[in-house]
């Protein structure tokens, strides 16, 4: 048994080192192929039905043309030039009929052929050839086998009759012949047939696979809203798998948000005792007499109660709040007031739909945060928004003393703190860029820090919409 580990290392080394050229030959076709194909489920789905009927149908159609349609068609034609070489024979072996007149009769009741003898004629010029050539090749191949004279053939004036002319010395035999009795003219029924019941199974595999798909579609369409912190009315549908799938979701969905309304209880629970104390704190402090020791342990409380509001502000993440449809215009220009009022100069543009489906106050902290420390650390101020169809980009740049690019992932981290280059929230508790991506990342978008075209920092959210 221990050496069955190794022999099968050994085996599999081999396979790989004599299948490399192979994998190599293919790789190439694979990754042309791997981008031509569609991307979405609905449209793989229905290259895996639509492809197998059409090559099936192809295969089908070129038998049948192969073996069939082509080998009637020629024995058909052989037919007809063996009739003809008949009457050539008839005509040459009896010269009193020198106009043709009973052989035209024997033709016409017999062979059910016009047979007339044009006296002191030539053959015309060659005609066109028809673009399917089938009937012409198969019946001037025959004739040239079996009357082995120069003849003439016209298969496209008369669409239901055969023209053909026979060179006999001085003379020409013209015959006219029904097509059908040269050409399988029924094959095409086969082909409507086939291509017929064939669009009828496709449409229903389409209609099929459609509602197949829709569930999967219905799915993703809630996680979506899920993960941007909105409400989704889902209910599992569709086949075995699918509903399973969506059960499972709607699990996990009601897991997370249970999960998220103990944390904010225990929260609520913590918060209130502990603003307890420190009203207890408070009111034995103001019973005490003034001195500056008592106001270092004023200035103590107070830190402590601030510091406590933002380590419960984060933990709760603003959760429970509906997604609605703002003004973020208005929004914006709320937060430049104030940046001015503090004696900022500030700047902003909002391109696209100012109306966007967020969480209000959330995104307000978020990008007062973001604000307040652009104003923290700069004195010009630069706040951009941009709403497409897809997402909604804020932009807030400062001409600050900016962070270096190996600390921009760091100042998210909670309580992280920057001492040289920019103390982010100016000697607060290291909250406020956390903050501020948890509740982007909420939405189901980020926030990233850059280099800004005035010189600091430039903060970018980006949130779907």
């Amino acid at each position: 048994m221990a050496l069955l580990a190794p022999l099968g290392r050994l085996v599999a080394h081999v396979f790989a080192y004599l299948f490399a050229p192979v994998k190599r030959l293919f790789d190439p076709p694979a990754r042309a192929l791997a981008r031509i194909m569609p991307k979405g489920l609905y449209p793989r789905a229905m290259v895996i039905v639509i492809a197998p009927v059409v090559l099936l149908q192809s295969v089908i159609a070129y038998v049948f043309m192969e073996r069939h349609w082509q080998t009637v068609t020629q024995r058909l034609s052989s037919s007809v030039s063996s009739e003809i070489a008949v009457l050539i024979d008839v005509y040459e072996s009896y010269p009193q009929d020198k106009e043709g007149n009973v052989l035209g009769r024997i033709a016409e009741e017999r062979l059910g052929m016009d047979v007339e003898i044009l006296p002191d004629a030539d053959l015309p010029p060659p005609g066109p050839r028809p673009f399917f050539s089938l009937l012409d090749n198969a019946l001037s191949t025959e004739l040239s086998q079996q009357v082995k004279r120069p003849f003439w053939l016209d298969t496209v004036g008369r669409s239901s009759l055969i023209e053909i002319r026979v060179k006999l010395g001085k003379d020409v035999m013209r015959i006219l012949t029904r097509r059908n009795q040269a050409y399988a003219s029924n094959s095409h029924i086969f082909l409507l047939w086939m291509i017929g019941t064939s669009l009828i199974l496709l449409t229903i595999a389409v209609l099929f696979m459609r509602n197949q798909i829709r569930p999967i579609l219905r799915l993703a369409d809630a996680a979506e809203a899920f993960g941007k912190g909105r409400e989704a009315d889902f209910r599992p549908r569709g086949a075995r798998e699918v509903r399973r799938a969506g059960n499972a979701f709607i699990e996990m969905k009601r897991r997370v948000e249970r999960s998220m309304g103990e944390r904010t209880m225990m929260l609520n629970g913590v918060s209130h005792d502990l603003r307890t104390i420190l009203t207890r704190f408070k009111l034995s402090l103001a019973l005490l007499e003034r001195s500056p020791d008592l106001e270092a342990i004023e200035k103590d409380v107070d830190e402590m109660s601030r510091m406590l509001e933002a380590y419960l502000a984060f933990a709760r993440g603003d959760a429970g709040e509906a997604a609605v449809e703002t003004d973020i215009r208005a929004l914006l220009e709320e937060l430049k007031a104030d940046a001015e009022r503090q004696g900022h100069q500030t700047t902003l543009s909002v391109v696209g739909d100012p109306l966007v489906v967020i969480r209000p106050d959330a995104v307000r902290r978020l990008l007062t945060n973001l604000v307040s420390n652009a104003a923290r650390f700069g004195d010009r101020i630069a706040i951009g928004a941009t709403h497409d169809a897809r997402y909604l980009i804020v932009m807030v740049d400062d001409d600050g003393p900016g962070i270096a690019p190996e600390l921009r992932e760091d100042v998210f981290k909670p309580f992280f703190r920057l001492d040289e280059s920019r103390n982010v929230d100016g000697g607060g508790t290291g909250l406020g860029l956390a903050i501020a991506r948890d509740i982007a990342r909420a939405h189901g978008g980020d926030v990233i820090l850059s280099d800004s075209p005035l010189g600091g920092l430039r903060a970018t959210v980006r949130l779907p919409v």
